[in-house]
């Protein structure tokens, strides 16, 4: 009997398909631009720079680290670095936004307020000239006070006067006066013509006496030397006597009236 010699059986050849290269372009430009935004963050000027590729950064790194999932990229830990540039991009971008434009305000505000500031009118209105109008006068040259009744209209129209100087004897009450000095009375008008109300309390007189500008102390008595109180609406005029003490021999009073820091202090030069 002869035996039939089996031959060994082997798997069916199957050709080896090429391995494909790893796409790890997404990770990568997410890496690059995540560094470059986020170094563009570090100067707040250039915050709309840093929000563009902190946006793309972060797209292009969650998209990448989706390749990596799926097997196709090799480089995870790189987009998922560019993602978290990306976050930090747009971080820094939103405070660069917020400081750049917090200094813009505040340099139109300085700027505002210094023109403001400086824009003070130095018209002087007297009550009447001596045909009887009503006519302002000029300014008066810069460094001189005015005369007892004229008025200083400032920009925004609102207008202060102050009287004559009028002696009077305070009562044994009064606070402020020295025996052998001689007191005066002020009245001091605030009409305001501007659009706004206006604070009054904020306003401040004081006076100095003689050619030696000696210090007059305020005198309070009764309701001289109260003071404003209280906000003067449009259109409307407050008037508030002041009461001064000044040496005996005291020939003027310089009498120094601040509506508050946003305007200019105005001198009154007062004959005794």
């Amino acid at each position: 009997m002869s035996q039939t010699q089996q031959q060994p059986q082997y798997p069916p050849f199957q050709p080896q398909q090429p391995q494909r290269a790893a796409r790890n372009g997404l990770g990568t430009a997410a890496l690059i631009l995540g560094i470059i935004g986020a170094l563009s963050g570090l100067i707040p000027i250039m915050f709309w720079l840093a929000g563009i590729l902190g946006v793309i950064a972060l797209i292009l790194g969650l998209s990448g680290r989706g390749r990596a999932k799926r097997g196709e990229a090799t480089n995870k830990g790189v987009a998922l670095a560019g993602a978290l540039l990306g976050l930090v991009s747009l971080g820094l971008s939103v405070f660069g936004a917020y400081t750049t434009f917090k200094a813009v305000d505040d340099a139109v505000d300085e700027i505002n307020k210094s023109v403001s500031d400086t824009g003070a009118k130095g018209t002087d209105k007297a009550g009447k000239d001596d045909k009887g109008s009503g006519a302002k006068d000029e300014a008066p040259a810069k460094g001189k006070a005015l005369d007892a009744g004229d008025s200083v209209i400032y920009d925004d129209d609102l207008t202060i006067t102050v009287s004559n100087a009028v002696t009077w004897n305070p009562s044994e009450y009064a606070a402020g006066h020295t025996k052998g000095n001689h007191a005066y009375k002020v009245t001091v008008t605030v009409e305001n013509k501007t659009k706004a109300k206006f604070d009054s309390t904020l306003l401040t007189a004081e006076a100095r006496a003689g050619k030696d500008g000696v210090d007059a102390e305020q005198i309070f008595d009764d309701k001289v030397g109260t003071g404003f109180s209280g906000s003067i609406l449009p259109g409307k005029k407050a008037t508030v006597v002041y009461g001064f003490d000044a040496p005996a021999d005291a020939k003027n009073l310089t009498v120094e009236v601040s509506p508050s820091f946003e305007y200019d202090a105005t001198h009154w030069d007062l004959k005794l």
